[in-house]
């Protein structure tokens, strides 16, 4: 049996496509409903996760800055230089975290 041509060339393909986008709009929406149910655990684990990456840098700069200063007394004061660094340190360890866990996806 022979198929006619179509009146509307690419009604095909434009099908295919209405389709592809249906299913992963499906799967996106069904992904979110499973992660719905772990949402309040997994948002303190990453609460705390962050947090740690933060004060972990900046707890071992200040360490360090405390110990140079009182080995070698200079002008400078090494704690407050060291703690802007493991603030910052931590503050990008964090971010980077996020954005990793947020790429998952």
């Amino acid at each position: 049996m022979k198929t006619r041509p179509s009146k509307h060339p690419g009604r095909e393909e434009i099908h295919a496509e209405l389709g592809r986008r249906v299913g992963r709009e499906e799967s996106r929406k069904l992904k979110a409903r499973r992660e719905k149910r772990r949402s309040v655990w997994f948002g303190l684990g990453m609460f705390g996760l962050v947090g740690w990456s933060v004060a972990i840098p900046t707890l071992a700069g200040i360490a360090l800055g405390v110990w140079i200063d009182v080995t070698w007394p200079s002008r400078f004061s090494w704690t407050l230089m060291l703690l802007f660094v493991g603030v910052v340190l931590g503050c990008l360890n964090a971010w980077l975290w996020v954005k990793r866990e947020s790429e998952k996806d």
